[in-house]
């Protein structure tokens, strides 16, 4: 169980750091002989004030449905400092020239009018909002408009750690931080950036200052980190932690695919296999999030269900883009552009019926999650950073560093190991080595990879050490007939009902020969497109997983290991893929064997060819197979 080591690794972080008082309140724990110091929100006496004093809300943010729209998110660039799919397509996107985006001053004075009408609450988004050179300088301004409650921010985390203090003092009031992932490759591999250290830092400041809830963001996508789910859930036992599990949701040039979405209630079900007594809380006001919490833990889950559930009836948002425009709806194409107007010097009132026309126009709801995915809408970069950019590449396997040279997998229940503990205790999470290197008697580093999914108590996982290969018991006893035919000689699936169950383990192997430019390049992980090892090594797992889906007469199976090695052959300039599966069931492995060892040297190939169309991929082949009633087979 995760929830045993989070909880004292979260008592040790916290105890001498931050607490929270019944109002609401943050608090931060004072040193010795200094007095408390409350946090930046609002002072309950301007609270009071405002709540006594509010005045009539503006009809010109009502829409026709009686929406009363009293939050407002501001993108203050369209700049990031990561490259993220489902914020961003492949191929980038024209930003817009700096000439075209707000100024300072037209940010304010869009905010003051907005705020005037009722806005009680503003976001600042992005792209990154903490690239803005200016940023501590717009909050503290928005800080003071009288009538403005609340000020957040929707970051990546990365730029957090260095500014927030600065950024507190300013006047901000919470934090929402983007994290798709607890694992450090695969954060690397999603953003195509480093920077999972610096994320955990701007989480563990945040507390540290005492904002809390802390809202961490994940966008949960199948075959991607919907096995993250109790991992994260986990977090909030100890930590001041509103983790917001997101569907994923489609936008231009995201490739949204609804096979990739998972559904809340396919979440919520994830969440109460483990955790029965998890109970909901009441909905708030306008609330996107649907809020539950298990007892005894200090932070709490949302779900955010814009696909499944949307939350259109209770909107209060809209939204100005970078370059000015007004967005009534996120998901709609519908824009109205505020700057042109502010520009050629229209007066408080026509901006007024500017703003009111396009609220009058919203609509009751968006459409439907496949009409949104044939929308023609903004990518999510140029609106704002909702979700915070991570990426959705195809899917790979969860993996979790333990130390350099070993990676657990995880599946729907692993445990956070002590490392972890000490390492969040420090309020980080290293940079983890993404190859493990062999000094060879010349001095040369040999670079050797291994990978695996494993069932057991105690899986290793890209792990120096050579695994044995499967033994041979007995020779293969073959067939005059082929088994996937049928009498009339057409293609049918082997009928493995009335088969017993029994151990299956297959190993495969496959050979890319390179060519001693490419070789280098990998050896010295030089390639301009990342670490060609890991990203054929991730490849040749998810393959595996895969393979019935691939091969078209295959079944299914319930892989219980994957292991996929990579070593460098320096006589030939080759990688040697070598990948090892493991089952128990009614039918044998090899095809998941084989299609692991052949994509992860596809993989190699795509890797390399920028270099080289030279490579040649070979010797693609059963190594053994052990289990079965036609016996056990080794190559010699």
């Amino acid at each position: 169980m995760a929830a045993q080591p989070v909880s004292r690794m979260l008592r040790r972080v916290l105890r001498s750091s931050v607490r929270s008082c019944s109002s609401g309140a943050l608090v931060t724990q004072p040193h010795p002989g200094e007095p408390s110091q409350p946090a930046v929100e609002v002072p309950s006496g301007r609270r009071r004030f405002l709540r006594e004093h509010a005045a009539p809300f503006s009809a010109f943010l009502t829409d026709s449905f009686g929406r009363r729209h009293s939050y407002l998110r501001i993108s203050l660039t369209e700049k990031c400092n990561l490259r993220c799919q489902y914020c961003m397509p492949e191929e980038g996107v024209p930003l817009t020239p700096k000439a075209d985006l707000l100024t300072t001053e037209e940010i304010l004075t869009l905010a003051r009018l907005f705020v005037k009408e009722g806005v009680d609450k503003i976001r600042l988004t992005g792209g990154e909002p903490l690239i803005r050179p200016d940023v501590v300088d717009i909050v503290a301004q928005l800080h003071q408009l009288e009538g403005l409650r609340t000020i957040g921010i929707t970051t990546n985390g990365i730029n957090l750690a260095r500014l927030l203090p600065q950024l507190q003092e300013a006047g901000l009031g919470t934090i929402n931080i983007s994290l798709d992932t607890l694992v450090p490759a695969k954060f690397e591999f999603i953003v195509r950036r480093k920077g999972f250290r610096k994320v955990m830092e701007g989480i563990h400041k945040a507390i540290e200052l005492g904002y809390s809830p802390v809202k961490v963001n994940c966008v949960v996508m199948r075959g991607l980190n919907e096995d993250e789910l109790l991992d994260f859930v986990a977090l909030t036992e100890g930590l001041p932690l509103d983790v917001r599990f997101i569907e994923y949701m489609p936008f231009d040039g995201n490739k949204w695919n609804f096979k990739k979405m998972v559904s809340y209630k396919e979440m919520l079900d994830t969440l109460r296999q483990q955790w029965p007594e998890l109970e909901k809380l009441p909905e708030e006001e306008s609330s996107t999030a649907k809020a539950f919490k298990i007892p005894g833990f200090r932070g709490r889950v949302s779900f955010i269900t814009s696909m499944s559930e949307h939350f259109c009836g209770t909107c209060s948002r809209l939204r100005i883009t970078a370059d000015g425009n007004l967005k009534v709806c996120l998901f709609g194409n519908s824009e109205v552009s505020l700057r042109d107007h502010l520009r050629a010097g229209a007066s408080e009132e026509e901006l007024l019926c500017i703003i009111g026309a396009a609220v009058g126009r919203k609509k009751r709801q968006h459409a439907g999650m496949f009409s949104i995915s044939q929308m023609k809408n903004r990518p999510m970069i140029l609106i704002e950073l909702l979700l915070m950019c991570q990426d959705s590449p195809p899917a790979i396997p969860s993996i979790f560093f333990r130390d350099s040279l070993h990676v657990q997998g995880l599946r729907h229940r692993v445990s956070f190991s002590s490392q972890m503990v000490t390492l969040w205790k420090g309020g980080w999470l290293p940079q983890i080595p993404l190859l493990a290197q062999r000094w060879l008697a010349s001095g040369v580093p040999q670079r050797h990879y291994g990978s695996h999914l494993d069932s057991d108590a105690n899986p290793k996982c890209l792990s120096p050490e050579p695994r044995a290969p499967a033994t041979p018991s007995g020779p293969l006893p073959t067939s005059d007939q082929l088994t996937h035919v049928d009498r009339e000689g057409q293609a049918a699936m082997v009928d493995v009902g009335g088969k017993p169950d029994t151990e299956r383990v297959a190993v495969a192997s496959a050979v890319v020969l390179l060519g001693p430019v490419a070789y280098k390049l990998v050896q010295e992980n030089q390639l301009k497109k990342g670490d060609a090892l890991v990203v054929a090594q991730l490849a040749g797992v998810q393959a595996a997983k895969l393979t019935s889906q691939l091969i078209p007469l295959c079944h299914h199976v319930g892989l219980s290991h994957v292991q996929v090695q990579l070593e460098l052959d320096s006589t030939r300039h080759a990688v040697v893929v070598q990948a090892s599966c493991r089952a128990r069931g009614p039918t044998g492995v090899e095809m998941e064997a084989l299609t692991s060892a052949a994509v992860a040297a596809l993989a190699l190939y795509d890797m390399c060819k920028a270099v080289s169309r030279d490579i040649v991929l070979a010797e693609i082949k059963l190594v053994s197979k052990t289990g079965g009633q036609r016996g056990d087979f080794h190559r010699t």
